[in-house]
């Protein structure tokens, strides 16, 4: 008997709707007509036990525990779920070959893996288990994956990349939140202070960013435009505008950004070229090309459907797991991956049928796939983008649109308005991969007049290929100087040519503060942690796809900070909250800055592509753990004095009931 583990119960229903009939229903699994059989976790069904399993001394808090870091780490069933792992102990020992179909990702790999542990499956019986990589529910995808079962072993990596993240959390959290908590006691903190390996990192950037603005004082600084005009000898009159180039004379009056602060020197510039002569000096006009931007994963998709409808970045996971699991329009949500695998190419039809169809003429159409029909006549299934580059998929591919086909009515009635919006940017990122490349030309004018240096640029377009998905959410009314400068028509010039200078314009500007988070902008800045990382030699350690928590946990960790009362919303906007600063100003650097945990990830990483091992990431933490412990001895947070609630933080993470006896352990 084969027996497939799936994660969820959702899942373990589609892998057996797709084995041979009739099926057979019991509690817990389903027995197809040739023996295979289907059960499943869910969620997780084993927990790290708690500290006093250890040893029951740790169930006080004292600074003398710590840090606490078990000798051989132990896990426990969840009462919730008891009833469930009960049946899959029964089905395992009965079964001559087991089947993980855990997500596919690294959580989804440990899940099962640890279930298999724990239940004490013989070494030969393990080494021979097999991989059942699910990403669209669909009945044609799931007997498809069925069908190209891979060995387990493969996996290794990618599971001990999620233990190592799975304990370092624990380490971490149980040891620093224990520390600071106690510590915050003696200043007269009422509550947990909870600390996170990623969580805190996070918070960290929230407060710096609002006590930048709070400090943030304007500065003016003044442009000078010149107002060009080609002269009539080289036919019909035409005008641009070209930005003055400060020369390196003029350099004790630029800030650090190289920008004029001088109101005189802009005003004596302007003195000196307006209705003067002008010449054309060096001239570049390049033809480029602008791929189409890949299709999503979660972050990504997290970011744009926040800037596009303001949603949270756990409303857009909670969207795209109905769509998935529910309605099985879109393939696996928490993926991180934004390629897709070669042999999906010879889907893309009947995908982009299923897209087609399920658009209709609807307004979500049209206000998503742009202001016509015209962009569906334009997708073309022979143009293969970089979208389809296997080197770039590993256990999971980019989150796209399945092949299931609603019309439109249908779609509407059945989706919520949310939903429907979420699948259309999913639909929208995957046509443009079939559609031409934006092309434009890239222009560039240097200018002299007098002994000034003006530059005048320009973009304009020749084929707007897949940008016809795009329409500008900037209305051109709202757009800055830079903008118009780029959306202007600069004349057909030649090297030498003369013009005429009008008369110039002075702009004065201020410099304006960072600005506050959004969903958006936390996401983007969870994900592109490289560009908050003080230390420059970690900066080239630390590669693109490498940044604070995953893909799967970023929205989690982003509201965990709102339950724990450290950080609030208002709007769009994100802000830190008396308690989040106070904490953060009590805590290390090391704690709050993103630079440890950012290398810790990038080490998670490399572990998961089989680069580096376990203990490489796990000994340096706990030499640190230990060092970090010692100095938050010396803390006392007199800022949270009179803050926190003991109702707020109830110690649910660290339960009162001492849980039962753990069966099983594990050891690396």
């Amino acid at each position: 008997m084969r027996l497939f583990i799936a994660e969820k119960p959702s899942l373990g229903r589609a892998i057996a709707d797709v084995l041979p009939k009739p099926l057979r229903k019991a509690d817990g699994y389903i027995v197809a007509a040739n023996g295979d059989t289907v059960s499943w976790c869910i969620g997780h069904l084993l927990e790290q036990v708690e500290p006093e399993v250890y040893d029951p001394a740790f169930k006080k808090w004292s600074h003398e525990h710590l840090p606490i870091i078990p000798d051989r780490w132990q896990l426990v069933a969840k009462r919730k779920t008891s009833k469930q792992l009960a049946v899959l102990r029964k089905l395992v020992k009965q079964a001559d070959q087991l089947i993980h179909a855990g997500d596919p990702d690294r959580e989804g790999q440990l899940l099962v893996d640890e279930v298999i542990n724990f239940l004490g499956v013989s070494k030969e019986k393990t080494a021979a288990v097999q991989r059942c990589l699910i990403s669209d529910l669909n009945a044609k995808a799931v007997k498809q994956a069925v069908s190209k079962l891979r060995s387990n072993q493969e996996f290794i990596p990618l599971s001990t990349s999620a233990l190592a993240r799975s304990r370092a959390d624990w380490l971490y959290g149980i040891n620093l939140t224990r520390a600071y908590t106690l510590q915050g006691q003696k200043a007269g903190y009422n509550g947990v202070l909870s600390v996170g390996r990623v969580q805190t990192p996070v918070l960290g950037l929230v407060v710096r960013r609002d006590q930048a603005i709070e400090s943030f004082i304007s500065q003016p600084f003044y442009e000078v435009w010149a107002q060009l005009e080609t002269l009539p000898e080289d036919g019909p009159v035409e005008r641009f505008q070209a930005k003055w180039q400060p020369s390196k004379q003029c350099q004790p009056y630029l800030d650090e950004a190289g920008r004029n602060s001088s109101k005189p020197l802009a005003e004596n510039v302007i003195k000196r070229i307006s209705h003067q002569p002008a010449t054309v000096m060096q001239l570049a006009r390049q033809h480029k090309k602008q791929a189409a931007p890949l299709p999503f994963n979660l972050s990504a998709l997290q970011i744009e459907a926040s800037k596009a409808f303001g949603l949270s970045a756990q409303q857009v996971l909670d969207v795209c797991q109905g769509l998935y699991e529910r309605h099985k329009l879109i393939t696996y949500p928490r993926s991180d991956c934004r390629y897709l695998p070669k042999d999906h190419f010879t889907e893309a039809k009947l995908v982009v049928a299923a897209i087609t169809f399920n658009s209709g003429a609807s307004k979500a159409a049209t206000s998503l796939f742009g202001t016509n029909s015209e962009a569906f006549k334009s997708v073309d299934i022979g143009v293969k983008s970089r979208a389809w580059n296997d080197a770039k998929v590993n256990a999971h591919h980019a989150i796209i649109p399945t092949q299931k086909k609603l019309n439109a009515a249908k779609l509407t009635s059945t989706l919520s308005a949310i939903e429907e919006k979420v699948y259309r940017l999913i639909c929208r990122n995957y046509l443009a991969q079939f559609l031409p490349a934006y092309e434009f030309f890239d222009v560039k004018a240097e200018i002299s007049i007098g002994t000034g240096i003006f530059l005048a640029k320009a973009k304009e377009p020749i084929k707007v290929g897949w940008k016809c998905l795009f329409p500008s959410a900037k209305p051109k009314a709202e757009a800055d100087n830079t903008d118009q400068e780029s959306e202007q028509k600069i004349p057909n010039l030649h090297i030498q040519q003369g013009l005429k200078s009008l008369a110039a314009r002075l702009d004065e500007k201020h410099t304006s503060p960072p600005k506050h988070y959004t969903d958006a902008s936390l996401l983007a800045a969870m994900t592109g942690i490289s560009a908050h990382v003080s230390d420059s030699e970690l900066k080239k350690v630390l590669r693109d796809t490498d940044g604070l928590g995953t893909d799967a946990t970023r929205a989690g960790i982003i509201e965990l900070l709102f339950k724990r009362g450290y950080l609030r919303r208002q709007g769009k906007t994100i802000f830190s909250t008396k308690t989040g600063r106070a904490f953060v100003d009590a805590l290390p650097d090391v704690a709050t800055h993103p630079d440890l945990t950012a290398l810790w990830e990038s080490r998670l990483t490399a572990i998961h592509d089989g680069l580096s091992s376990y203990q490489e990431l796990m000994m340096p933490l706990q030499t640190q753990l230990k060092s970090m412990v010692v100095d938050s001895r010396s803390v006392v947070p007199h800022g949270l004095r009179g803050l926190g609630s003991k109702a707020q933080y109830r110690k649910k993470q660290y339960r009162k009931k001492r849980p039962r006896k753990s069966k099983s352990s594990a050891k690396v």
